[in-house]
């Protein structure tokens, strides 16, 4: 049996939230955030396009580093990188085809190599991301104070308020930062194509413009180089331009986000960016060399062919401000492409699920603000130093390149094997993806041998770590899964016995109310146990027989053993029990302090609370009273037994864990008993319905509705709708699985968000029903 229910939306964030991320956006109006191709390219375009600005000039760096003479060279191998590319895009292009579904590298890998490439491509992307955001804004810096020179000491501080502002734009939307960064996107397209269009048009003519004019000093390496280009420096230069790929995977990962039909959309985007990166790449490098364009501190290649076609002026600095922008923007592909494939990761269970939730505006917001945290940190410990920073950098993608490209190639030979039914192409699609494989992998060498000693092994490091913890991970959420669905626990036909423990503190309207509570179930045992300080035996007996009248039990004076958890776990466990009975131990609390300082002031209580859960069959509960409650002093315990008690247990999934707490909820002999379902995902929830009914609960389910993927509104409501009788007093009912200290991280604590919830609301009880796990 079950009920379905709506919650009406809220009425609005908080106003400093409003204010930075917007108000919040319903899960029916996720369609609604679907990016078109005019949005979708600057979001996800950023980061390749900015490549072209500093690729060519790798290759040139390159090539001088080696021969003087070398520089003639950087055209034919830019035609290769560009070759390289259009290899690279036609590939991803069929793998949006074929996974529509998003994931890219680690997708494709995974279903075709394996697990473990899966992973490793995973791992990759996860670290090239972040260094793309940190790379990219540090590049952009730099572009602003080498035009002011005197914001150069803090570049370290500006390069944090970039990356703190391109993360409040994305929390906010990907239609949102796509409308934002749009602009300067298509400004920096439309200027670099003017200044290739004008500089190719000057050099078909005789005209052709020379950086020579602009009296710059080389670099120290580049007039010292004199020996002959050898072919591992032609194979440098190659990795080095190969720089101008990255980005170009990005697509692939964030399918989902694209207007339907997604993947033909996709697909469109991938090309239009192919296109534009190809010309734009190779009409730089094209001029670099026809201006004679050198490696200098003063002025970067872009930069010199620009002032070299506009002669300095308004196209010059034009140039200089979008390039500039683009570099710093270039961060906002990887915070598109990162939350979707941390999302893809956690439903796969090797990420936290955390990765999964959806913020107020429908964003992966988790995986935004921990991508910002990581490249905040590389910012921070490398100084803002981009020169160092770019020795992490490219490693990463290439990784993910080879494994996807070689994971197509097995794709097209599990076609080959259908026989007739194969998919037509396949012939030549194989070929493109193995000489791709095989080209991306002599990058890969290249890359990992020439970068390695000057920091290329600290990123191979980082996805090794990663690589290793998502199986473990996995292992993990696997094995927490079979034990809470072992089947242990059935509805009992009768109702188990339970006991309480009432842990005297001090004489409050709390305690009052906590008495009340108890006596309104009868328990077949019932104790009370004191374990204060600063009162004599004699004071604290004489009170409690105010507080308790005719027919309470004897209060126990417990010698304090270390700390109260200690005490109270000793005393625990030795009260004689059955297997199936409960003890509960009931908590009274005066909560006076707001709840940032209610953590720092009741340390030991909160200790004690979550120490308890761990003890067999103990269930907790907390009886808060705020400390504006309005009332006497409370000592006539017999008037504070609430007319009616309802007890409200709150599931999120059907297990032992839940079955437990269905048996304890009736013991407490509640007025009524309802069993609630807060549907973040109403697409999930048919399934607990079904797996309610197969139970036979005797407690109905009721589906409530959570649009807005926030529980506070739902469950105040629930709870708010029972205590707005005052003469009746809500139990809120949690089921609470325990896991190793250790592995808390990997879980979304809903628990202690629900007893974080309830302290300070009036008539209302929070119970703790621990299940601990057997892994």
């Amino acid at each position: 049996m079950s009920t379905i229910l709506t919650t009406p939306s809220p009425k609005s964030t908080s106003p400093f939230k409003r204010i930075l991320v917007g108000r919040r956006v319903a899960s029916g109006r996720l369609e609604h955030t679907l990016l078109p191709k005019v949005l979708a390219l600057p979001i996800f375009a950023s980061d390749a396009m900015s490549s072209v600005v500093y690729a060519p000039e790798e290759i040139l760096l390159a090539l001088l580093a080696a021969s003087a003479a070398a520089a003639a060279l950087t055209i034919p191998i830019a035609g290769a990188v560009a070759i390289l590319m259009v290899i690279v895009v036609a590939s991803y292009k069929q793998i949006i085809k074929a996974y529509p579904g998003g994931g890219g590298a680690y997708t494709v890998s995974r279903d075709n190599l394996g697990i473990t490439p899966g992973l490793i491509a995973a791992a990759a992307l996860l670290v090239d991301y972040v260094l793309t955001v940190s790379v990219s804004i540090v590049a952009g810096v730099i572009a602003i104070t080498s035009a002011i020179p005197h914001l150069l000491p803090y570049k370290v501080e500006i390069s944090l308020l970039f990356l703190v502002l391109i993360m409040l734009v994305n929390l906010r939307g990907a239609k949102e930062s796509g409308a934002v960064f749009a602009v300067p996107v298509y400004l920096f397209i439309v200027t670099v194509l003017t200044m290739i269009v004008v500089g190719v048009s000057k050099c078909t003519f005789g005209q052709c413009p020379d950086v020579a004019a602009q009296d710059l000093t080389p670099i120290p390496e580049v007039l010292k180089a004199t020996g002959a280009i050898t072919l591992f420096a032609i194979l440098k230069a190659f990795s080095s331009g190969s720089a101008a790929l990255t980005g170009v995977e990005a697509i692939s990962n964030g399918v989902t986000a694209f207007k339907r039909p997604q993947a033909r959309n996709a697909s469109r985007t991938l090309m239009m960016l192919a296109g534009l990166a190809i010309v734009m790449f190779m009409g730089i490098a094209f001029l670099a060399v026809n201006t004679h364009a050198t490696i200098s501190e003063e002025r970067s290649v872009v930069a010199q062919v620009a002032h070299a076609v506009f002669g300095g002026g308004f196209g010059f600095y034009a140039v200089q401000v979008f390039s500039a922008a683009i570099l710093v923007l270039a961060a906002n592909t990887s915070f598109q492409g990162l939350p979707m494939l941390a999302a893809i990761l956690a439903k796969d269970r090797y990420l936290p699920r955390q990765f999964m939730n959806r913020g107020d505006r429908l964003v992966f917001s988790n995986g935004v603000m921990v991508l910002a945290f990581f490249a905040g940190l590389l910012i921070v410990v490398f100084r803002a130093d981009l020169n160092a920073l770019i020795q992490l950098y490219v490693v990463g993608v290439f990784t993910s390149f080879t494994l996807a490209q070689a994971g197509m190639v097995k794709h097209w030979l599990k076609e080959k094997e259908k026989g007739e039914e194969a998919e037509k192409g396949w012939r030549r699609s194989i070929m493109f993806n193995t000489i791709g494989a095989v080209t991306t992998f002599v990058v890969l060498i290249v890359v990992t041998v020439s970068k390695f000693a000057e920091g290329a092994w600290i990123s191979i490091l980082c996805m090794v770590i990663l690589a290793l913890t998502f199986p473990v991970i996995n292992r993990h959420y696997v094995s927490v899964i079979k034990a809470l669905r072992r089947g242990r626990v059935k509805i009992q036909d009768r109702v188990v016995t339970n006991r309480v423990v009432l842990v005297v503190r001090d004489f409050d309207k709390s305690l009052a109310e906590a008495i009340g509570y108890i006596r309104s179930f009868h328990p077949p045992e019932f104790r009370a146990v004191w374990v204060g300080k600063g009162r004599t035996p004699a004071e604290v007996q004489a009170r409690w027989q105010e507080y308790c009248l005719a027919g309470g039990p004897e209060l126990e004076i417990l010698e304090r053993k270390g700390s109260l958890l200690r005490t109270l776990r000793i005393y625990v466990r030795g009260i004689q029990r059955d297997r199936p009975d409960f003890i509960t131990v009931v908590v009274p609390e005066m909560v006076r302090e707001r709840l940032s300082l209610y953590f720092l002031s009741h340390f030991g209580l909160i200790r004690m609370k979550s120490g308890l859960l761990r003890e067999p069959n103990v269930v907790l509960t907390d009886v808060p009273v705020p400390g504006d409650a309005m009332g006497g002093d409370g000592s006539d315990g017999k008037s504070l037994i609430p007319n009616r008690v309802v007890a409200l247990l709150f599931v999120s999934a059907v297990n032992d864990a839940t079955l437990w707490a269905v048996n304890y909820a009736r013991t407490l002999q509640a007025s009524e008993i309802r069993a609630i379902h807060f549907a973040l995902d109403p697409a999930g929830s048919g399934a607990i319905i079904d797996e309610w009914a197969v139970h036979g609960s005797p407690v109905p389910l009721e589906l409530t509705e959570a649009p807005f993927r926030d529980l506070t509104g739902p469950m105040l409501a629930a709870v708010r709708s029972v205590t707005e009788r005052e003469d009746t007093v809500a139990v809120v009912i949690v089921p609470e699985y325990i896991v190793k200290k250790r592995h808390r991280i990997l879980h979304n604590q809903s628990a202690l968000f629900v007893k974080r919830l309830f302290l300070s609301e009036p008539r209302t009880v929070l119970t703790s029903v621990p299940w601990t796990l057997e892994m």
